[in-house]
């Protein structure tokens, strides 16, 4: 089903309103009359009036182009302006730059995940689907990953992990941890270093657990205890399958349930005012 995802073209002089019909915020980007450019996506709190980790999401849209039609002030400005009609709810939102400058905002109503799916854990798939560039949030990678998506949507899987030379780095989505000996292990190399990601290492820090930065061998996946995933709309989901293996005792483990009340008290204390 088409829904109208909410779509600006933000300038410093006017915010311009384009129509589009798209069935997700992936369809609505392949529709831009200027395709190549980069992106982040996030969810709000408080109303519509908080983000986790805003300064980092923008700084991943602004390093990589030398020239924005807007600055970055302004376009907070702009981002709660047009937040207000969502508001008392909270809202899913996608702020592109093209490489030429343009900068789009597109919002649509959060659809939280339902409670259960972090009770009992998903399953994912892996595949051998690459980033160009790695550290990148590049809009070109939504059209490449286009026939990764509709499979694992088709065959009933949450995400999928990109697995390079034998090793499981993250997700197509999402960043990707595991948990071996207690022990919270991620990728650190050739992966985008996720904002959720980040704030999910130093809740496990401070509440005592070791992190290493170590990818997965797939060939090692019955070695695993725990797995989950992570990103800013979702937060924490855990991963209780991994292609046709199960991970550890088939539901999420003892280490992915105390990150989840942590990064939740985090997510509380942490969040910028836009």
């Amino acid at each position: 089903m088409k829904i109208m995802i909410q779509v600006w073209h933000v300038t410093q002089t006017q915010n311009i309103r384009l129509e589009l019909e798209a069935s997700s915020l992936d369809e609505f980007t392949r529709q831009l009359p200027y395709p190549d450019g980069y992106y982040s996506t996030f969810r709000t709190f408080d109303g519509c009036t908080r983000v986790l980790g805003l300064t980092a999401h923008l700084r991943r849209l602004y390093e990589p182009v030398p020239a924005s039609e807007v600055s970055e002030s302004f376009l907070r400005r702009q981002l709660l302006t047009l937040l207000e009609p969502y508001r008392p709810d909270e809202a899913r939102v996608r702020l592109i730059m093209t490489k030429q400058g343009q900068v789009y905002i597109a919002s649509e109503p959060l659809k939280s995940l339902r409670r259960e799916v972090y009770e009992t854990g998903v399953r994912v798939e892996t595949t051998e689907i690459q980033r160009e560039h790695p550290r990148l949030k590049s809009t070109a990678f939504i059209g490449q990953s286009d026939s990764e998506r509709k499979h694992i949507a088709q065959e009933g899987f949450f995400e999928a992990l990109l697995v390079k030379d034998g090793k499981i780095l993250e997700g197509m989505t999402s960043n990707f941890f595991y948990v071996k000996h207690n022990i919270l292990f991620t990728a650190q190399d050739d992966i985008l270093l996720g904002i959720t990601r980040k704030t999910v290492i130093a809740v496990a820090r401070g509440r005592g657990v070791d992190v290493k930065y170590e990818p997965l061998e797939r060939n090692q996946l019955t070695d695993v205890h725990e797995a989950f995933i992570t990103s800013s709309s979702r937060g924490i989901v855990p991963v209780i399958q991994i292609d046709n293996l199960t991970i550890g005792q088939g539901r999420p483990g003892p280490i992915t349930m105390e990150l989840l009340t942590g990064y939740d008290q985090y997510v509380i204390e942490k969040a910028e005012k836009i």
